[in-house]
């Protein structure tokens, strides 16, 4: 019993701490979509330049697959020539805008521009991704980044709009658009990987960034499990202790005896007395 008294005490601290580890676990589990945006790589690219471009789209969603993805393309700086990658298993619908003033390359003149791209008929299933890739030839000059607004589709009917447009000095938005930064030292495009598009492997920074945070994220998450399965069944044991060691039940003292009475010994040579001898008395 000694030795069992200072234990106790720690295990139910242990056992405390194992409720905190399961409230952990779930809230940096739940936490986790959160970081999953959609993306675009490489982050950078050199304006002017042909560049191949990845749109990086996870499946957010437990009980859903996404089926449709809807890229927009900037008119406002149109994009010349945009060739799409195909996806196996996928439709490609491309649309295109007249530009209200033609758009001169070396390649000559255009007065259209593809303005979206749509992936439909596939399936992301949750807990996946898909990369979607195109061809942009050439990047626009003169601008300091393009934004890429992208719709995601659910087919259980929810809609992801990834659009929002990030601020200077603001927190980032809930569902923000990839963006593309132009940089005249970026020599992310190049005419080479525009011709062999599958060939170009997404190593920009950002998305090593967004993976390593992703893999941060989840490492915390499943370090939090461990501890609060470890913390668990140490609330376990704690319980079964307690049961195991519990003193058992003190017996209720016995009754004492009541003491009987001997019968008084008539004194040494004393005749017993007999019965009628009241009578001879009385005669006499």
């Amino acid at each position: 019993m000694s030795a069992a008294g200072p234990a106790l005490p720690h295990l139910r601290a242990l056992s405390r701490f194992a409720f905190a580890g399961a409230a952990a676990v779930g809230t940096v589990l739940l936490a986790l979509p959160a970081s999953a945006h959609v993306t675009v790589s490489p982050g950078s690219a050199q304006p002017g330049s042909a560049a191949v471009l990845t749109f990086h789209v996870p499946n957010e969603e437990a009980n859903a697959d996404v089926n449709q993805v809807d890229l927009q393309i900037p008119t406002d700086h149109p994009i010349a020539q945009l060739l799409v990658q195909p996806v196996p298993g996928w439709t490609i619908s491309v649309r295109t805008a007249t530009l209200a003033k033609p758009l001169v390359t070396d390649d000559g003149k255009f007065s259209q521009a593809v303005s979206e791209v749509i992936w439909s008929g596939g399936k992301v299933a949750p807990g996946q991704f898909q990369d979607f890739t195109v061809s942009a030839d050439p990047l626009p000059a003169g601008i300091s980044q393009l934004t890429f607004k992208t719709i995601q589709t659910y087919s259980n009917g929810d809609v992801v709009r990834w659009i929002d447009v990030s601020q200077p000095g603001q927190a980032e938005p809930e569902h923000p658009a990839a963006v593309l930064t132009l940089s005249a030292g970026s020599a992310a495009g190049s005419d080479s990987a525009a011709v062999k598009p599958a060939a170009v492997p997404p190593s920009s920074s950002t998305e090593t960034r967004s993976a390593g945070s992703d893999a941060v994220a989840r490492g915390a998450a499943f370090g939090a499990l461990a501890c609060g399965l470890g913390a668990l069944a140490l609330g376990w044991l704690n319980r079964r202790r307690r049961t195991v060691l519990a003193p058992a039940p003190t017996p209720a003292p016995a009754p004492a005896p009541i003491p009987t009475r001997a019968p008084k010994s008539p004194p040494a040579g004393a005749t017993p007395a007999r019965a009628g001898s009241r009578r001879d008395t009385a005669r006499h």
